[in-house]
Order: structure tokens, then sequence, then C-alpha cells
């Protein structure tokens, strides 16, 4: 008869065993060590794809945007116009 060892069981023995292994100092240096130089390696490219972001004119626009500046009047004025429906 098989026996089928269930996920909880392999996970409590992981945090098991991870527990014995930092218990001691030294190993516990190393694994500091490895995570600060692991999250200095990602966070870059984290940071570099947030910067390509297609953000041309974000913000302020151009005054002379007729398109943007429009959308902009729109805007606005629809959240004026449904502010004045609720208070009526």
């Amino acid at each position: 008869m098989k026996r089928v060892l269930s996920m909880g069981s392999l996970l409590a023995v992981g945090v098991g065993a991870s527990a014995v292994w930092l218990s001691n100092k030294p190993n516990r240096i190393k694994a500091e060590t490895f995570l600060r130089d692991l999250k200095r390696k990602v966070m870059p490219t984290v940071y570099e794809k947030s910067e390509k972001l297609p953000i041309e004119k974000g913000g302020h626009p151009h005054p002379h945007d007729v398109e943007d500046n429009k959308m902009v009047d729109e805007g606005a004025m629809y959240s004026v116009k449904f502010y004045n429906e609720k208070m009526q």
C-alpha cells in the first residue's frame, strides 16, 4: 500500500528543517546575505519595468492640446453634474 505525503506534512518538514538550519548563527548570516543580495538583484528590474510605462503626458496637459483639454473638461463636468444630481 502506497503512502502519500500530503502538502501539509511536507510543509511541516520543510519548516522544521529550516528552523534547525537557521538555529546556527553562521547559517542565519548566510541566509540574510543571500536574501539581501536577491533583493538587490530583483528590485532594480522591478523599478526599471515601472519606469518604462507609456506615460508621455502625465499630470498637466499642454494648453494647446485641444483633444486632451476637452477630455479633462468633460471629465470635470461629469463629476459636477453627478454631484448636483445627487444633491437635488
